[in-house]
Formats: C-alpha cells, sequence, structure tokens
C-alpha cells in the first residue's frame, strides 16, 4: 500500500512537468511528501495540494524532523509563498 501511494504521488508529480526535481527526491522526502497530502485532502485539489507539500518539502532543511503539517505551522512565511505558488486559495 505504501509503495503504490509513493508511485502515485511520483508519478503524479512527473506528470506536472517536474520529472527532474523527481529524480533528486529521498525515500524521506517523499514519505514527508506524501503525509503532506494526506493531511490536505480534501482542502484543495489533488494537484495543488500535492504543488504545495512540495514546495513545503523544499523549503524545509534537510536535517528537518518535524512533518511539514508541523513545520508550516512554526513558519507561515513559508505557507504563504508555498500556497501562492500552489495556487491554494
Amino acid at each position: 500500500m505504501k509503495l503504490s501511494a509513493i508511485v502515485l504521488g511520483l508519478v503524479g508529480f512527473a506528470a506536472s512537468g517536474n520529472a527532474v526535481l523527481a529524480q533528486q527526491l529521498s525515500a524521506d522526502d517523499v514519505k514527508w511528501i506524501n503525509q503532506c497530502i494526506a493531511d490536505n485532502k480534501g482542502g484543495a485539489s489533488g494537484a495543488v495540494i500535492r504543488k504545495y507539500c512540495f514546495c513545503m518539502n523544499e523549503k524545509m532543511g534537510e536535517n528537518e524532523t518535524r512533518s511539514i503539517t508541523e513545520w508550516e505551522k512554526a513558519n507561515p512565511a513559508a505557507r504563504r509563498a508555498c500556497d501562492r505558488e500552489s495556487g491554494w486559495r
């Protein structure tokens, strides 16, 4: 089940035209992005949520231990920037 979620996330991301970045994602990045997508399900379209979660993941440091959902609460400027970038309304 987890593998299919990872594959689905990567396929959706690659389809959005960002295949180069998808190749640079670690398994940990994919885990956090998929959790972010699950945490935000229903808040916007799937494409917008996916773009938002990738944006937030990119803004976080490599050694961050909090989830994207936890991190975004402590970093409202990053959240607003990713809202704009993803088209979240």
